[in-house]
């Protein structure tokens, strides 16, 4: 009969240690939310068995399969992923085995035990086994179907606050543009009125009191002031501009910006005109005049370059100007509501905005919005 010889104290001693270390390490994967595995994909890259050497306690809540079952058919896991998400998963896989890299996937996988689809996260690190026996993998999968509905929900609310910026935004061009018209109309026309009889009456005035004349044209030049403000309110307003096109109410008000603020002030499009419809081709003046006021205001610019190009499934307006350039931190400060209006404006229209600095300096502003249907693309 055949006798195991007693360990020796120092081998007595490593097999405590490792029984110690062994706790340790149980203690801490019982503690981690998720499952703790090993997998492996073994030689012959795409076409390599996979195995799961090493599967925590926590594979059946999260996969709804017990450990031994999964080890015994590994395969099973692929079969739990959700058919549309299996090839972002293999190829995910054999790109972090290629280069040697972190593994992260999101996915999604079918529970059977619980009749729902959970997503999770996967993230391991990888090693190359010895005598190419493949790639190793050691990580945890965690279930993220919490913050996955949590992240749904906030993008919902972006979009439904989207819409309703979108709807305000309409509803006050259209309160803008009636209130316009009824300013133009009534009190243009009534102020019209008033100055025609006064000069009636003032052809009627003694000659003998020429400090009633002096009123009268006191009062005369008083009526012209309010029909020029009048004119500049309904204007502000809405810019009777945009009836004649949007390429005519971009030149009209790079002409106003030149004359008004000083700075030269440049403009150029590949068409005569774009059909645009009527509140797409306000939100974009809208955006135009929040462009110019900012450099008015904070560029110190000497120069403005404005482009306005058709291409075939969008519209391009470019702002370039030579000034200071906009710093990082200005873009996302508490107030910088112009900005985020431009954006959101953009957004609202299908389109982007873009923020750039030019070679020389200065910033670039760039807008592009989808046309409804496809045109032809215009030479560059």
């Amino acid at each position: 009969m055949t006798t195991t010889p007693a360990p020796s104290p120092r081998e007595s001693d490593l097999i405590e240690e490792l029984a110690r270390y062994q706790a340790r390490f149980n203690a801490i994967v019982s503690n981690t939310p998720g499952l703790v595995y090993q997998f492996v994909l073994g030689a012959g890259g795409a076409g390599g068995a996979v195995s799961f050497p090493y599967l925590s306690e926590g594979c059946a809540a999260l996969l709804g399969l017990p450990a031994a079952a999964l080890q015994k058919k590994p395969q099973l896991f692929l079969g739990l992923i959700l058919p549309e998400d299996r090839k972002g998963y293999s190829d995910s896989m054999h790109a972090s085995a290629a280069g040697m890299s972190s593994w992260n996937w999101e996915g999604r996988i079918w529970v059977d035990a619980w009749k729902d689809v959970k997503w999770i996260n996967l993230r391991s690190s990888p090693r190359r086994l010895p005598d190419g026996g493949g790639v190793q993998w050691e990580g945890i999968m965690t279930n993220i179907t919490a913050s996955k509905a949590e992240q749904l929900e906030v993008t919902n609310s972006r979009a439904r606050l989207a819409e309703l910026t979108a709807h305000i935004e309409e509803v006050k061009e259209q309160e803008r543009t009636r209130i316009a018209r009824e300013i133009h109309d009534d009190l243009g026309g009534n102020l019209t009125a008033i100055k025609m009889a006064l000069a009636m009456l003032s052809k009627r005035l003694p000659a003998d009191q020429p400090q009633l004349a002096d009123k009268a044209a006191y009062v005369d030049s008083l009526v012209d002031r309010t029909i020029e403000a009048v004119h500049r309110i309904s204007l502000d307003l809405r810019p009777s501009m945009l009836d004649f096109g949007i390429v005519a109410a971009l030149e009209w008000q790079v002409k106003e910006f030149e004359k008004h603020i000083g700075v030269p002030c440049s403009f150029t499009s590949n068409e005569k005109d774009i059909d645009l419809a009527p509140d797409h081709a306000s939100a974009l003046f809208r955006i135009f005049q929040e462009a110019l006021t900012n450099i008015a205001k904070h560029a110190h610019a000497t120069r403005v370059t404005v482009s306005l190009t058709r291409l075939r499934h969008h519209i391009c307006l470019k702002i370039s100007d030579n000034g200071g350039g906009i710093q990082a931190a200005d873009r996302i400060k508490p107030g910088s509501f112009g900005l985020r209006g431009m954006s959101e404006r953009a957004l609202a229209l299908g389109g982007t905005m873009a923020l750039s600095r030019g070679r020389g300096g200065g910033t670039i502003v760039t807008i592009k919005i989808k046309l409804a249907s496809p045109g032809t693309e215009s030479p560059q």
